[in-house]
C-alpha cells in the first residue's frame, strides 16, 4: 500500500501536483481503434507528466502512457460497452484506490465514478464528454457541488450555465502523431459511428450529388448500428461509394491526410468531434453543418467551409479545395494540441486545490 501523503500548499518550491485521472472501463488508455475519451485520457496524462505531475491512470487493461497505471480490470471491457454492472464495479473500486494513492485532485471521465466523489476529501474535476441537457445534464446538477465541471466546448457550456462549472478546456491531441500531408486525393471522408446522428446519410447523399467519391470508414459493430447500416446504408452503396467499415488508428490516420476534406454533416448539437481536430491535423480541411460546437472548431473559409443546411453540402465539398492544408495543420498546433489541453487543465487543478487550501487554513 502507498503511504497517504501529508497534504501541503503546491507551489514550484513543494512537491509536484499529484493527479488521478479516472478513464472509463471500455477501452484501453490509449485506445487501439475506436475509444475518444480514452485518447483524450492518454494525451492528458502524458502532458501532465511533462508538466512535472505525478500522475495516476485508472483504467482497464495495460497501460500506454508515461504515468502510473491501476486496473480495475485485466482486460479493457469494450465487449460489454455501456453494461451497468462494469460500470458499477468501475466505480465502486475507486474510493480504496484513492485512499491508497492520496493525491491532491481526481479528474474524472467516467460515468458512474462521479458518485462516489463525497467520499474522499479531496476534489474532483468531471469533464462532460456527452450532452449537458436531457437525463445526464440532470445528473450533472443533482451532483452539485460534489465535483468541478468542465465543459469541452463553449457552446457546451452555454446549454446548461446553471451547472457548478470550473472552466471550458477544447478536448485535444497530439498533432505530431497525425501525418501532415500537402497533396489530396479527390474522395471525401465519413469517419465516425454508423449512426443516425451523425449524418452518414448526408454525407452518402451530398457526396452523390457533388459527384465526388465517399469512403465510409465507421464503427458499426453494436446490435443498433449494425441494424441502421443494414436498413439505411447498405442498399445505397455503390461503385462512388466505399464502405470500409471500422479504421484502426493507422488506416484512420492514411484516409485523414489523403482525403480532400473530412466530411461532418452532423445531426445533433454534439459537444465537440475529435474527428474533425484529427482532420486539421492532417492538413485536411472540414466540410461540415454547423451544429454543436462544429462553428467553434472549424474557421469558416479558413479550415473548413460550415452549411447551415444539408443541401448546401454538395457545393461546398467542390469549394473546400481552396482551402490550404497547412492553414489547417497551423490551427490544429495553435488551439488542438495535447500541450495546450493539459496545460489548461493543470491551470483549473491548481485553482481548485489552491481555493480548497485557502479556504481550510
Amino acid at each position: 500500500m502507498t503511504p497517504r501523503r501529508a497534504r501541503g500548499r503546491l507551489t514550484s518550491t513543494h512537491r509536484p501536483l499529484s493527479v488521478a485521472i479516472v478513464a472509463p472501463p471500455w477501452y484501453e488508455v490509449p485506445p487501439k481503434g475506436y475509444g475518444g475519451i480514452e485518447a483524450i485520457c492518454a494525451g492528458l496524462a502524458d502532458g501532465l507528466v511533462d508538466l512535472g505531475a505525478e500522475v495516476t491512470v485508472i483504467a482497464a487493461g495495460g497501460n500506454g502512457t508515461t504515468a502510473t497505471l491501476l486496473s480495475t480490470f485485466d482486460e479493457p471491457q469494450y465487449t460489454r460497452l455501456g453494461d451497468t454492472m462494469t460500470d458499477a464495479v468501475h466505480a465502486a473500486a475507486l474510493p480504496r484506490m484513492l485512499a491508497e494513492l492520496g493525491v491532491d485532485i481526481v479528474h474524472d471521465h467516467s460515468l458512474l465514478g462521479p458518485l462516489v466523489a463525497a467520499t474522499r476529501d479531496v476534489p474532483t474535476v468531471v469533464t462532460a464528454h456527452g450532452p449537458v441537457t436531457g437525463e445526464l445534464g440532470r445528473y450533472y446538477r443533482d451532483l452539485g457541488s460534489m465535483v468541478h465541471v468542465v465543459a469541452i466546448s463553449q457552446a457546451q457550456r452555454n446549454w446548461a450555465p446553471n451547472l457548478n462549472w470550473a472552466g471550458v478546456v477544447h478536448n485535444a491531441i497530439d498533432v505530431a502523431d497525425f501525418p501532415f500531408e500537402e497533396k489530396k486525393s479527390g474522395f471525401a471522408l465519413f469517419l465516425g459511428r454508423t449512426s443516425p446522428d451523425k449524418g452518414i446519410l448526408h454525407a452518402v447523399q451530398a457526396a452523390k450529388s457533388a459527384g465526388i467519391e465517399l469512403v465510409i470508414a465507421a464503427k458499426s459493430n453494436e446490435a443498433s448500428e449494425r441494424a441502421y447500416f443494414e436498413s439505411a446504408i447498405e442498399p445505397l452503396l455503390c461503385p462512388q461509394m466505399h464502405w470500409v467499415g471500422e479504421a484502426d488508428a493507422s488506416l484512420k490516420r492514411e484516409l485523414l491526410k489523403a482525403a480532400r476534406c473530412l466530411l461532418f454533416p452532423i445531426c445533433w448539437e454534439e459537444p465537440f468531434g475529435m474527428v474533425m481536430i484529427e482532420a486539421l491535423a492532417c492538413g485536411t480541411p472540414v466540410v461540415a453543418l454547423g451544429r454543436g460546437s462544429v462553428p467553434e472548431i472549424i474557421r469558416d473559409g479558413k479550415t473548413g467551409i460550415v452549411c447551415r443546411r444539408p443541401e448546401e453540402l454538395p457545393d461546398a465539398l467542390h469549394r473546400v479545395q481552396d482551402i490550404q492544408p497547412a492553414d489547417c495543420r497551423a490551427d490544429a498546433l495553435d488551439r488542438f494540441d495535447v500541450s495546450r489541453m493539459s496545460s489548461d487543465y493543470f491551470d483549473i487543478y491548481r485553482e481548485i486545490v489552491e481555493d480548497g487550501l485557502h479556504r481550510s487554513a
